[in-house]
């Protein structure tokens, strides 16, 4: 099992409650990647977002960016808007990552988004969401399969590419692409078809509900005839790991009220209930709040439903201080991750 960790580059926030800058937070979530790598971690993940609380708005720079800075730990996109992006460059950013890291550790992971700020941004129909991310996620499938530079593909909402190059290719020949879902049926059903990696967002309710889902993946990647070994499921959820789980919930609740406080302004949800905070933070609730026990406890009983081979964590939501989500990554690679290995070996 590997575990990792996500950011949008949450922006920290100053005593009064007034956001800090934009630029510190990227300088902290590049901070985050390093020591990560540092700590053993297995994985990080960088989203895309748009807004001056999240603005991680170009996952391809700071990969690129920690790549050169790191030596061991895998490094992805959580996920990229392809839909409002154009796969060329998103596929060109990822590959020039690749090779600085002198490859093997670069992944994308491709996504519709949950938030919309991206149509607006860059000019497109939200009306189009479903056709814009079918057709750009096949010419980002058909580059990455193209074995060489030279590309040709023909679509309606992106002009043609006739046989031409799209440089550089990453070591390896292709990327791992994985295909990001908040818990569509028929995104799971999609991702089996293609034959290509699913990951789940869970961010509410209990994470075993997501099971079925899996198994769906699972059966539509068999029935498209694709290796059992490549249909792999790996699991993003909110979660903050400290020595206590007193601690882990005390750490972990402001950013969380601060988070569904901008989300209901932009969304229309109600005023944030501590009830509700509570009751997600307990098992079988989808926060992985807690001590290193706990929270090990928790991703292995999910592990027996999905079946899946990494579990990573948004940690920093909200702007939690820096050190927290420090300590918490470090927990993570150093605590966690060894009792995950212990639990599945004797199960």
């Amino acid at each position: 099992m590997e575990i990792g960790a996500y950011s949008f580059g949450d922006t920290q926030r100053n005593a009064d409650g007034s956001l800090r800058s934009t630029t510190e937070a990227i300088q902290n979530l590049f901070a985050a990647i390093v020591h990560a790598d540092a700590v053993g971690l297995d994985y990080f993940g960088v989203g895309e977002h748009h807004t001056a609380t999240m603005p991680a708005s170009s996952p391809g720079a700071l990969i690129a960016a920690a790549s050169a800075a790191t030596n061991n730990i895998v490094l992805g996109s959580a996920a990229s808007i392809i839909s409002t992006d154009d796969p060329v460059r998103i596929f060109q950013q990822f590959a020039t990552a690749d090779a600085i890291s002198g490859g093997g550790r670069i992944e994308i992971t491709a996504g519709r988004g949950s938030s919309v700020e991206t149509f607006p941004l860059f000019g497109y129909d939200l009306g189009e969401y479903d056709d814009l991310y079918t057709e750009k996620l096949d010419l980002l499938m058909s580059i990455n399969n193209a074995g060489s530079e030279t590309v040709s593909w023909s679509g309606t909402k992106r002009p043609n590419i006739d046989a031409l190059a799209v440089v550089p290719r990453p070591v390896a020949g292709k990327l791992p692409l994985w295909i990001a879902t908040g818990g569509n049926a028929s995104s799971s059903a999609r991702a089996g078809k293609l034959g290509l990696p699913v990951s789940y967002g869970i961010i509410g309710g209990e994470p075993h509900r997501f099971a079925p889902l899996a198994e769906l993946y699972r059966r539509a990647g068999a029935a498209a005839g694709h290796a059992p070994e490549t249909l792999k499921v790996s699991v993003a959820a909110l979660g903050l790991v400290a020595p206590t789980k007193k601690e882990a919930l005390e750490r972990f609740y402001p950013g969380w009220h601060n988070l569904n406080v901008e989300m209901g302004k932009l969304r229309g949800w109600p005023a944030p209930d501590k009830r509700a905070y509570d009751a997600q933070a307990q098992a079988p609730g989808a926060y992985y709040v807690g001590s290193p026990d706990e929270v090990a406890e928790r991703i292995v009983h999910l592990h027996g439903y999905m079946g899946h081979m990494r579990h990573f964590l948004q940690t920093d939501i909200g702007g939690i201080p820096q050190e927290h989500l420090l300590e918490s990554i470090s927990l993570l690679a150093t605590e966690v991750k060894p009792r995950v290995e212990r639990l599945l070996a004797h199960k």
